[in-house]
């Protein structure tokens, strides 16, 4: 039986892999992941969001307010609007994830 190979779960395991797979060091792969991060985090912020190939995409949606219920009290509620963190799955990454 084949030994399945064994995904790192933890950033240092991430960053050892990649720095492992990209020949660099792991200070390396550290500062190259930061900087990423810090391109899809400042290309969220704009009108249409940023594309991570592959990944999906990274965008800021303003939701409106709305009426809610108090779940313990069934009182009506009203939330306010709000803008979050949206990110949409590529359709390469549910192939991926979800392939059988």
């Amino acid at each position: 039986m084949a030994k399945k190979e064994v995904v790192p779960t933890t950033k240092s395991g991430i960053m050892a892999a990649l720095a492992e797979a990209a020949g660099i060091s792991k200070k390396q792969a550290v500062a190259a992941y930061d900087k990423l991060l810090a391109i899809a985090y400042e290309g969220a912020k704009g009108p249409k969001g940023i594309v991570l190939p592959g990944l999906g995409k990274l965008l800021k949606q303003k939701r409106p307010a709305r009426k809610g219920r108090n779940p313990a009290t069934g009182e009506v509620i009203k939330i306010a609007a709000k803008t979050v963190a949206k990110f949409r799955l590529a359709k390469a990454a549910k192939d991926a994830v979800l392939a059988k």
